[in-house]
């Protein structure tokens, strides 16, 4: 079981450049609105543009959907957050059209589906990279990556800042971005949510990070 009295697992940025922050535990925990599965701290980060967009919005943004490669980060690297070794990879998931809009409403109707379906069908392409924390052991989670692009395997040790993958939109994803969280157990669907920090601190929601 997690120690609440522990200190947060702090990581670096799984990314360079300009990411848009949502669903931030830094507003509220559990931050994905549930604890099943580890997801009290869950975070996700949007990457973007100059401008902080991921996209042009466009009137076919509103009512179709469109190819994640339209995104702005599509495709772009992914690095691992912290030093660790990997315990666990997935990368046949497709990268399917992304949901804005309208388009939204419908897809919200089908998680039950995607849930059903198993996890990997919920999380995506992954990597997970198990590390030490405060004693003990935490399982990082690093989602929705873009179809064939991990670049690792279980059993690798990585650096934090080292190449694991790309950004996708595989899983349960409704535009392309990258999802994290740590547990303190490999079993991803019983484990515990462990606290995590980035640099010291936690992004708010709809704040811009840059590394």
């Amino acid at each position: 079981m997690t120690d609440p009295t522990r200190d947060p697992l702090d990581l670096a940025y799984p990314f360079h450049g300009r990411w848009l922050v949502r669903n931030s535990p830094a507003n509220r925990v559990p931050s994905h609105g549930t604890a099943l599965f580890g997801l009290s701290h869950a975070i996700d980060f949007v990457p973007v543009d100059d401008d902080g967009r991921s996209a042009p919005y466009t009137l076919t943004s509103l009512l179709r959907t469109e190819p994640p490669s339209a995104f702005t980060g599509f495709g772009r690297a992914v690095v691992s957050p912290i030093d660790g070794v990997v315990v666990g990879t997935h990368t046949t998931e497709p990268d399917h059209d992304s949901f804005r809009g309208l388009p939204s409403v419908g897809y919200a109707l089908t998680q039950r589906r995607r849930l059903d379906s198993g996890l990997s069908a919920v999380i995506g392409n992954h990597v997970l990279v198990e590390t030490t924390w405060a004693g003990g052991i935490a399982v990082v989670a690093v989602c929705h990556l873009q179809q064939g692009s991990v670049l690792v395997s279980s059993g690798d040790t990585v650096r934090s800042g080292q190449p694991i993958g790309r950004c996708g939109n595989s899983g349960n994803s409704t535009e392309p971005h990258v999802h994290l969280h740590a547990l303190d157990s490999r079993d991803l669907l019983h484990s515990a949510a462990v606290p995590i920090t980035f640099r010291g601190g936690l992004p708010h929601n709809g704040e811009v990070v840059e590394a």
